[in-house]
């Protein structure tokens, strides 16, 4: 438990000042109710004029709270930190915790082992709470926190029959809204770069997609449809063998603006022009769609209202571990620019 620091002021000095009790001081610092008014000023001149530091380790430690939240990455492919998807959601989840006394700790967990030691850290009270991101079908690491009753919340979800709280996109119909505007616009050659098929994000965009086909009455085939990683390599390599495949292709959705980024400077390299010879969607809306050419046509994730919406179900399982577990699917938007 940590002290105060040499020569700084203590509490019984500021009860000193304040000319109240140590309780009244404690409770105070703590914005306990049922102090008066005018003994709340004293006290407060008091921590003022005296430039009093509470003792957070002694507080948290009494409230039994770590006062920080981990934010933990389950995404084995190093490469895929560079996305934009993880700096915005942790600028989000960041941001939306500055207004609580909570620390953001950053950790990667992606092996047996490491979700071992995790579980075991989070349970020895280092952290009041865990939200997960980029898990997996087959990851047991939510079921794991759920068993040790530590208040989780999922980006996402594993299945449609998830049982840990999550908060997520409108992945299916953001997509099919982006496949009827291209089918609006007259195209029928449609292909879609998917995102790995084993993340139930991948599968509800690909949903969407054939739904929007189906519907228009124009085939699905599967030779349309190129598994990614939502890499811009993976979206180049992806769209290099779409064009292979059917060279007659007149539009391309990409299951997020990385790949449908490395999809333009295919389609550019080919001779392809955009969107009069091939159309192109993305998913997220990130800055780079702004900055393509032609600038990205988009479906738009509310990645602030995410970030946010996640943070408030968090601290409320903290404050009420009783509370059932709670589903959030948050509404996208397709935004219209110059690829599509």
């Amino acid at each position: 438990m940590g002290r105060q620091r040499p020569g700084s002021p203590t509490l019984e000095e500021v009860a000193a000042l304040a000319g109240v009790g140590r309780g009244t001081v404690s409770r105070v610092v703590n914005n306990a109710a049922g102090v008066k008014e005018s003994t709340r000023r004293a006290v407060e001149r008091a921590i003022d004029e005296l430039g009093y530091v509470p003792n957070l380790a002694a507080r948290s430690l009494a409230a039994r709270r770590a006062d920080a939240v981990a934010l933990a990455l389950t995404e084995q492919d190093w490469r895929q930190f560079g996305e934009p998807f993880f700096s915005e959601i942790i600028r989000s989840v960041g941001d939306a915790l500055a207004d609580t006394s909570a620390q953001l700790l950053l950790t990667l967990v992606r092996t047996d082992i490491e979700r071992q030691r995790f579980v075991e850290y989070a349970r020895g009270g280092r952290v009041d709470g865990v939200l997960l991101l980029s898990v997996r079908a087959d990851d047991r690491l939510p079921d794991m926190l759920a068993d040790a009753e530590l208040p989780t919340v999922l980006l996402g979800r594993r299945s449609g029959d998830e049982r840990v709280t999550y908060v997520d996109a409108d992945n299916v119909g953001g997509a099919r809204g982006a496949v009827e505007h291209l089918l609006r616009g007259g195209r029928r050659r449609i292909a879609a770069v998917t995102g790995p098929l084993d993340m139930y994000v991948t599968q509800c965009r690909l949903r969407g997609y054939r739904e929007a086909l189906a519907a228009a009455g124009v085939e699905a085939l599967p030779s349309l449809v190129v598994e990614g990683d939502f890499t811009e390599d993976s979206g180049r390599r992806a769209t290099a063998e779409l064009l292979a495949r059917h060279p007659d292709v007149d539009a391309v959705f990409a299951a997020s603006d990385t790949m449908a980024a490395g999809a333009l400077g295919v389609l550019r390299a080919a001779g392809r022009r955009v969107p009069e010879d091939v159309a192109v969607i993305g998913f997220d809306d990130f800055p780079l769609a702004q900055h393509t050419e032609p600038s990205l046509t988009t479906v738009r994730q509310p990645l602030e209202e995410i970030g946010r919406t996640m943070v408030r179900l968090l601290m409320e399982e903290m404050e009420q571990p009783e509370v059932a577990w709670r589903h959030v699917i948050l509404r996208t938007r397709l935004v219209v620019r110059g690829s599509a």
